[in-house]
């Protein structure tokens, strides 16, 4: 295993258990069995960490491929709203205590928008799939896609918020009928 993914790995683990705002560089290096300046060397800093481990280490996105024009709307919605619904689920415990610190999540803001990161991404990318499927016709020419795409993401927060209330981290995923539901809600009013 390369050395970074021995930090990938470990800044996951311990980032689900203590979070971004407990957890830091140096317990991370520590338990790679690296040195903080070769972790710093592989991301530059702990916010480029975060990033790599919710990109690369917690389920999202990145396993979806929906194109538009191919398959239906809502079956594409639903594919998409799993997805988020799976990420948000694992990104919570390491997410959560920075809304209780303001100077905290200004300095995480500024760095994710840094990197290119940040909650506003999922919204942005329904989005403009949406906006793709109203140029091909099978979304309705007066329907908002930025709204729908932001109903859907927040009912999949919402959700995730929920399921890690009531069960805490260890809840199990969201089952595929609750993005079905949830995608349903949204988008035939669009169609």
């Amino acid at each position: 295993m390369s050395t970074r993914e021995r930090i990938l790995d470990a800044a996951a683990e311990i980032l689900r258990t203590r979070g971004v705002a407990q957890a830091t560089t140096k317990e991370i290096a520590q338990a790679s069995k690296v040195s903080e300046p070769t972790l710093y060397k592989y991301f530059g800093d702990k916010e480029r960490l975060l990033l790599a481990v919710l990109e690369e280490r917690v389920p999202g996105l990145a396993r979806v491929s929906v194109r538009p024009g191919e398959g239906d709307v809502e079956g594409n919605l639903a594919e998409l709203a799993h997805a988020v619904l799976d990420f948000y689920q694992e990104s919570l415990p390491m997410l959560g205590a920075l809304l209780a610190d303001p100077q905290r999540m200004a300095a995480h803001r500024t760095a994710m928008s840094r990197h290119g990161g940040g909650p506003d991404k999922a919204v942005a990318g329904f989005a403009a799939y949406l906006r793709a499927e109203q140029g091909l016709g099978r979304v309705a020419s007066d329907a908002d896609p930025h709204a729908s795409a932001s109903l859907l993401i927040g009912a999949c927060f919402q959700e995730a918020f929920l399921r890690y209330y009531a069960e805490g981290p260890g809840a199990a995923a969201a089952p595929r009928a609750c993005a079905e539901a949830l995608a349903r809600a949204v988008v035939r009013p669009l169609l």
